[in-house]
């Protein structure tokens, strides 16, 4: 069997960050415009592609409220929700969604490795606090690419790194689909049940030729080898 590598996405996929970087986002539309956002708002806006930045999002929101800030503006506002004084701010809401030794027994059939939007400090934060012995290669964050989903960058990384591996790649909004497809590298969309808009990120999954649609995470066992079959097709 040739080597194989399962490239994870961090929010959404191995990470809720619904009371972090989400939170973080409305709290910043709310205090810029005056006005609260729909958390909703926040799914939809992402389905349109383009928005893998949670600023982008935020800036969007502000301004369909009437509000008006730098990108600036939002990004040090954010920040300071986010990390608080210490490191106790909103990062500390954070739910790990992977269920016991999971990634342990996937890393017994692949060798594991990270492509997300968040920076080096908040990737090497999370991982540390719930994965630490999980040897991830490589984890390529925001910080180290000029070009952001869903340009493939992060991948075609992956793939420098592992050149002879069939790679997959798991991600939860159609960003992360559209750089796999740009990549060559056959998607696993994640699409939680209860998901705001989940017919619509189904759709658009399958739209970007994703090889498996699963609810969580915790179901890539069962979906691994269907994937990895779509790799040598």
């Amino acid at each position: 069997m040739s080597e194989r590598v399962i490239v994870f996405d961090m929010d959404g996929v191995l990470v809720d960050p619904t009371e972090s970087f989400r939170r973080a986002a409305l709290d910043v539309v709310e205090q810029i415009a005056g006005r609260a956002g729909r958390p909703e708002r926040i799914v939809e806006i992402k389905n349109e592609g383009g928005y893998n930045d949670d600023a982008d999002v935020a800036l969007r929101m502000i301004e369909e409220l009437g509000g008006s800030a730098s990108r600036e503006e939002v990004e040090r506002l954010g920040w300071e929700i986010f990390w608080g004084d210490g490191g106790e701010g909103l990062i500390q809401r954070e739910r790990w969604l992977v269920e016991g030794d999971l990634l342990e027994r996937l890393g017994e059939q692949a060798r594991l490795a990270i492509f997300t939007g968040r920076g080096r400090r908040t990737a090497g934060h999370t991982l540390r606090r719930f994965a630490a012995e999980i040897a991830f290669d490589p984890i390529v964050t925001s910080s180290d690419l000029e070009n952001l989903k869903p340009a493939p960058d992060g991948l075609l990384r992956v793939r420098a790194a592992h050149p002879a591996a069939e790679i997959v790649f798991v991600g939860d909004n159609v960003d992360d689909a559209r750089a796999a497809r740009a990549a060559g590298v056959p998607f696993v969309g994640i699409a939680e049940r209860e998901l705001h808009q989940r017919d619509e990120i189904v759709r658009l999954f399958e739209q970007e030729e994703a090889r498996v649609v699963i609810e969580t995470v915790n179901e890539l066992e069962q979906a691994v080898d269907a994937a990895f079959a779509t790799a040598r097709a």
